[in-house]
């Protein structure tokens, strides 16, 4: 056991960013045993757009809970890659909408099969006495009710 193992509770971010990256790694194996170029990475936004077709940039960084410039960039490889493009909103010229081209909706079909044997994958290793995922879900449905911060600010005003 190392030390940020041995901190507990204290080291959850680092311990969950360290498990996001190891299931991030071994995506990206998967896709390249598949035959496909694809980074984990980009998946939020693909996935968005695949479910969502047509999206402004805000809308995609609030859907996908992304910072504003952190969507920006994944956007900005995806266009590079050609996987999506942009358009003008008719209504209001400012606006960019963002859309799978032809080269993402083949991709999509390329990967749905991966996305099922990944799914399941996933759930045979998450699915533990205490289920990830649903323990995910009650602590991301705790921060919505009270942050991480204002708890802890409650705790030091007592």
């Amino acid at each position: 056991m190392n030390v940020i193992d041995q901190a507990g509770i204290l080291a959850i971010s680092t311990r969950m960013q360290r498990l996001g990256d190891q299931i991030r790694k071994d995506g990206l194996l998967i896709y390249k045993a598949s035959g496909i170029d694809f980074e984990p990475k980009w998946f939020p936004v693909i996935y968005t757009l695949h479910q969502k077709s047509t999206m402004s940039v805000v809308e995609i960084a609030a859907e996908i809970g992304y910072s504003h410039p952190s969507t920006i960039s994944l956007l900005k490889e995806l266009e590079k890659k050609k996987l999506i493009r942009s358009k003008r909103d008719k209504t209001d010229e400012r606006k960019r909408l963002l859309l799978l081209t032809e080269k993402g909706e083949a991709l999509i079909e390329q990967m749905k099969p991966v996305w099922k044997i990944m799914t399941e994958a996933l759930t045979s290793l998450t699915n533990t006495t205490n289920n990830l995922m649903k323990a995910v879900e009650e602590v991301e449905k705790n921060m919505e009710q009270q942050s991480f911060y204002q708890r802890a600010q409650s705790i030091k005003d007592k």
